[in-house]
């Protein structure tokens, strides 16, 4: 049995294992290691701050992903295949990794922020919707 998401340490995991798929992804690989070039050293503990913040609500993350996420659109043309390879490697990271009430809230919130910014990125003169 795997334990569920407790703390910082295993959201540091989570991430650090998650980012490491990402960037040998074939579809989505290319927007953090050529499209943007990721400083990582920067990156990483924004992104635990932003998952500590959706998991246990610790209110240390204030950034803006939607108008991070819209830059990257303007220069690499995001498309729903990315946004939906985004969550799978997510889901299946947080599956292979833990199991849990904060396991599925991870899961949940993922899908959730990432079918926003979809929405919002790539339908945005419908009004956000599909």
């Amino acid at each position: 049995m795997k334990k569920d998401i407790e703390n910082t340490e295993d959201i540091k995991n989570l991430i650090d294992r998650f980012y490491k798929k990402v960037v040998e992804d074939p579809l989505i690989g290319h927007f953090f290691t050529t499209t943007i070039k990721v400083n990582w050293e920067k990156h990483l503990p924004v992104m635990y701050s932003f998952w500590e913040n959706t998991l246990f609500y610790t209110g240390t993350y204030t950034g803006n992903p939607m108008i991070l996420h819209h830059a990257i659109h303007r220069i690499a043309n995001l498309s729903n295949e990315a946004f939906d390879r985004w969550i799978e490697i997510f889901t299946k990271m947080v599956d292979k990794l833990y199991e849990g009430e904060k396991a599925e809230l991870a899961k949940q919130r993922a899908i959730s922020i990432a079918t926003v910014m979809k929405i919002k990125i790539l339908h945005p003169n419908n009004g956000g919707i599909m």
